[in-house]
């Protein structure tokens, strides 16, 4: 092999070492980058005005006569049919449940009964879009009642919004933000430069009662967890 060839071969071994280092160390950073990072989580939250409810009105009435116990309370579910559309509930979003008669003897044990025997529930039920219309009612319920309608409390008015799609892009945008802010500060604390999104999570919304008095308002929220490199 003449002295030219052996310095062609010596050039080239060379170079090929260089490039083995330049890999090996290339891939030695990437490594050591790839394990500096650094996770954070990002909240966006909206209040909003529920948009459908289900007020199921329901009331009582007792007596010692079926027949004039069903009566009764025909009239008294017509009268609070005709409450109903007076406040703007239109007839396709109201329903009559089936009466339910109860035999208060039947099952009684003591030495004071009860002064009727019979009492009656019914239902009218509202399922509607228009909940305004139903809050309205709900504060003017006090008219029913001063014509002898007894209602039962413990059937609970739920308010639902079903609009989260319309806000949803919003939302994981401003979450988002929030996340990489928070990262911005802790590579600013940490004299490291922020890279590129490693992992991100999006999380499940959540829509909750904003309190227990106003049900018709919801909280929406979202948080997202998102991990970003780190860099020198």
């Amino acid at each position: 092999m003449t002295v030219q060839q052996n310095l062609i071969a010596g050039v080239c071994l060379a170079i090929g070492i260089a490039s083995v280092g330049f890999s090996l160390k290339a891939g030695i950073d990437h490594y050591v980058d790839r394990d500096r990072v650094v996770t954070v989580k990002g909240l966006a939250e909206r209040t909003v005005q529920a948009d459908y409810a289900i007020w199921p009105v329901t009331f009582r009435v007792t007596g010692n006569d079926v027949a004039a116990l069903y009566q009764t309370a025909q009239r008294q579910a017509d009268e609070i049919h005709a409450f109903l559309k007076e406040q703007g509930i239109p007839d396709s979003d109201i329903s009559l449940s089936a009466p339910t008669v109860t035999d208060q003897l039947s099952d009684y044990y003591g030495n004071n009964p009860p002064p009727e025997r019979y009492r009656l529930e019914m239902s009218v039920s509202v399922a509607t879009a228009d909940v305004q219309s139903v809050l309205n009612a709900m504060s003017k319920q006090a008219e029913l009642i001063q014509n002898g309608i007894l209602f039962q409390q413990n059937y609970r008015t739920q308010f639902y919004f079903n609009g989260l799609n319309s806000i949803k892009p919003a939302m994981i945008e401003e979450a988002t933000k929030n996340a990489r802010a928070a990262a911005q500060k802790f590579a600013e604390d940490s004299e490291s430069t922020l890279g590129q999104i490693r992992r991100a999570s999006q999380g499940q919304f959540t829509i909750s009662d904003r309190d227990s008095n106003t049900p018709y308002y919801k909280r929406v929220r979202i948080v997202t967890t998102i991990e970003y490199y780190l860099k020198d």
